[in-house]
């Protein structure tokens, strides 16, 4: 990749894992990235944006330390709509990977990708497309469908169902009322092509939206977005 390309970015980097976060910003400096921060944290993070700091591009973990990671790409999503977020996960579950595509992220990679790999998802990106490594497009396109993609509110409504949550429950849960839960019911029946509630848990646990293991134990199975 040419260097000019990558001298004019600006990269967060954040991983709790510091080998991690140094290699990937050892793999950008080497390729012309001279403007990167590191965060061990997704709070140092967002309490460097909310003091003004501005970047262009995103390398985020999803598990750190203090914040769940799909709560950070929403939280740098909601300040910056056109920020370009590239995920590094050892995460291969199905739901993981289909909950990532819901958040819009621009590329995802396995931390076990090589150098070339991470550069070949920041030229896709810059070209204007999006990069999901070979793994992730072969987990995916054995659930791949052309139904709908639930919304992150719409998510966060099925992980509450799936775990046995009633209406009220889940109105109380959300801070919202419960015809707005019966209304995001009814846009996820209708998304997963169900009939009843039985049916959308089954049909969500198929296509990959909610962990089969963590709804049986009756916990929330996704994360929110």
């Amino acid at each position: 990749m040419e260097s000019t390309r990558l001298d004019k970015i600006k990269v967060a980097v954040v991983d709790d894992h510091e080998l991690v976060r140094e290699g990937v910003c050892q793999i950008l400096s080497a390729n012309g990235v001279s403007d990167i921060e590191r965060f061990g944290t997704g709070m140092d993070l967002i309490r460097s944006l909310e003091n003004g700091s501005d970047f262009g591009f995103f390398v985020v973990d999803l598990e750190l330390p203090d914040i769940d990671g799909f709560a950070l790409i929403e939280f740098i999503r909601q300040r910056n709509k056109d920020a370009r977020i590239i995920v590094s996960t050892v995460h291969d579950e199905i739901w993981t990977l289909r909950r990532l595509l819901s958040c819009n992220v621009n590329a995802i990679i396995y931390k076990s990708a090589g150098s070339g790999e991470f550069l070949k998802a920041i030229e896709e990106i810059l070209d204007g497309s999006v990069y999901y490594c070979r793994e992730v497009r072969e987990v995916m396109g054995i659930a791949d469908d052309k139904s709908l993609h639930p919304s992150s509110r719409e998510m966060e409504v099925l992980s509450l169902i799936a775990a046995g949550k009633t209406t009220r429950e889940i109105a109380d849960a959300l801070f919202v009322s419960e015809n707005t839960v019966e209304a995001h019911r009814k846009a996820l029946l209708s998304k997963l092509g169900a009939v009843n509630v039985v049916d959308l848990i089954m049909k969500s646990i198929a296509k990959g939206y909610v962990n089969r293991v963590n709804q049986s134990s009756g916990k929330v199975g996704q994360r929110n977005c």
